[in-house]
This record gives C-alpha cells, structure tokens and sequence, in this order.
C-alpha cells in the first residue's frame, strides 16, 4: 500500500498533459475552479478509499488547473464525512469519496443517519468497484470455507472478524455470512480497512471480509490466507480463488463500490464537467494500472444520472440484506 501512495505522490510531480475544458455554459459555475477543491474521505488514511482518492485527486489537479486536496474525516462508519459534504456550500469546491456503506447500507443498518444519500448529493461519478474476499489470520487452521464454517461452529463466539467500519460490506458481509451457516462470531468494527488490516496481521482478530483492494498485496505476501470472493464470479485478479456461491453459500453476492460526490444543488456545468474529467481520469493508462494494482476495476457507469440510480438500487438492495441478516450497528 506504502508503494500505491508513494505511486499516486509521483502523478502529482508528473508533467501530465491538461485536459481541454468543455463549454460547459453560463451560470454560477462560470470560472470554476477558481481555486482549490477539496475532497473528503470519510475513512482513515491508508485505506483503499484512501489510496484511490489520492491516485485520483493527483489526476484531476492538473486537468482542473488547481490543487485537489485530499482530507481525512473518519468516524461514525463514513457518516461523518459523508454529513459534512453534505451540508457543505453546493459551489463545488468540497466533495466526499462516498462508498457503498455511506450511501446504501448505513440508512437501513444503523435506522437513521443525518444526511439523506439521494437527496442531499449530486451523484457525480462512479469510480471504483472491487469484490470482497474473505480472508484469515495465517495461523487459523481452516484451509477451506468448509473448513471454517466447522472451526466456528465448534467454537461459538470464540472468533472475531474484524471490518473497516460499522455498515462497510466487510462488516454486512460477516453477518449474512453468519446466518447462512449458522455460526456466531463477534464483529470489530474500525475506522477504516488500514487498522483493521493491521490487527488481523498481528493476530487480534482472526478473519475479515476485505475488499480486495485493501487484501491482495497481503494475499500475494501470504501474510494471509484467502479462502473465497464475495462476488458470484470469480476475480481475475485471483481465479483460482472459489466464490462463497461456489462453496456452498449459494446466491451469496457483494461487490464494494466508491465514487465522488457533491452536495445537492451543485450547478449541472458543475457536476457534468467532474464527470467527464474523473471518466478520462479513470480510464488513463497511469491511473487505470495503479488501480487494477489495488484489485480494482474502474466503475462503468458512465453518467451522474445512470450513477444517482445505481446508488439508489443498492440502497434498497442492502435495505433487504440487512433485514434478512438481522445485522444491527453496534
């Protein structure tokens, strides 16, 4: 990970070529920016939503012709940066990495959160999706997901599985995983996937639900043990890697996502010229190689139209799993 920051520290020095600046029309936004824009993480530093954010800020400052400044605000599983963009000026300058725990899972585990993840954003544009995988400490002896399944069966409770926050899919992927085997293991919530990562290695929590991104330089260093992804197709990243559906948990299915996001009633000429600019961004041979180093795939979605739908989709989705999983925010 050290290697992906110092990596998205180089593209800041790069002499990258600017991108053209769209006419974007009148308004509001004319002269936009005009100076720095700042981008909110809602995670610790260190993390995956961390890294991309960097490698993506380091990008778009010199396509925008200003700084884009990457500033940590974790706690409260996300909500706290997620609420503080969205009650921030709609000027464009202050925006949030928002992720699938901020946006679809947090509103229905935690009961109620103080920002509304549709009407209080302009869903600008999807940068990142990744599978999860389940991984476990080296020193646990489960070589197999059935192998597992029977370790923590004989031993209710005695397992913790650790997560980057309270409503991350790390964590709801945990607890689905709990019902649909009937075993019982304790989840460590953290601010963020950098700590929680650094506790598994050390041995104080047996196993997580990573996102791959944040697993597979520990995966490849076999500081850990991967057992399946999350997703009902493999990774190709790892695809001698079995899917949980695969083995035996048929229909599970979780795949993390974070993009960027601005407050509600950002001007369209705004929103649209973000877009376009995070879209080249992404799909830049620099930026797109750094982020497949992660285990990330560039999102797909093209508009912050087709992106506001996607979000609320996975909200209702995640709104089913959690009442199914009878998952609860501790």
């Amino acid at each position: 990970m050290r290697r992906l920051l110092a990596a998205a520290a180089l593209l800041v020095a790069a002499p990258l070529v600017a991108a053209q600046t769209p006419s974007t029309g009148s308004g509001p936004s004319t002269g936009w920016p005009a100076k720095p824009v700042k981008l909110i993480v809602p995670y610790a530093a260190g993390g995956p939503v961390d890294v991309s954010a960097r490698i993506l800020a380091a990008k778009l400052q010199d396509a925008l012709g200003q700084p884009v400044v990457v500033e940590n605000k974790p706690g409260a599983g996300g909500n706290l940066g997620a609420d503080f963009v969205a009650k921030s000026a709609p000027d464009g300058y202050t925006l949030v990495m928002g992720a699938i725990a901020t946006h679809a899972i947090n509103p229905s585990l935690m009961g109620t959160v103080p920002y509304d993840p549709i009407k209080d954003f302009r869903h600008v544009a999807l940068v990142v999706q990744v599978p999860n995988v389940l991984v476990v400490n080296v020193d646990l002896p489960a070589k197999s997901v059935r192998e597992l399944i029977e370790y923590a069966k004989a031993r209710p409770g005695k397992l913790d599985f650790a997560s980057g926050s309270t409503g991350s899919t790390g964590h709801l992927a945990g607890e689905l995983f709990k019902t649909m085997t009937g075993t019982y293991m304790v989840h460590i919530p953290y601010k963020g996937s950098a700590p929680a990562v650094a506790d598994m290695l050390a041995g104080r929590v047996h196993l997580m639900f990573d996102n791959l991104a944040s697993a597979l330089p520990n995966i490849k260093a076999a500081k850990v043990r991967a057992l399946a992804v999350t997703t009902t197709k493999r990774s190709s990243f790892l695809p001698e890697l079995p899917t949980l559906d695969e083995s035996g948990l048929k229909g599970f299915d979780m795949t993390t996502w974070w993009g960027v996001m601005a407050p509600a009633r950002t001007p369209q000429a705004v929103v649209e010229r973000l877009n376009l600019e995070i879209l080249k961004a992404i799909e830049a041979g620099d930026v797109k190689d750094l982020l497949r180093a992660m285990g990330s795939e560039p999102g797909a979605i093209r508009t912050p139209e087709q992106f506001t739908a996607f979000v609320d989709s996975e909200r209702a989705l995640y709104a089913r799993l959690v009442r199914q999983s009878g998952a609860k925010a501790e």
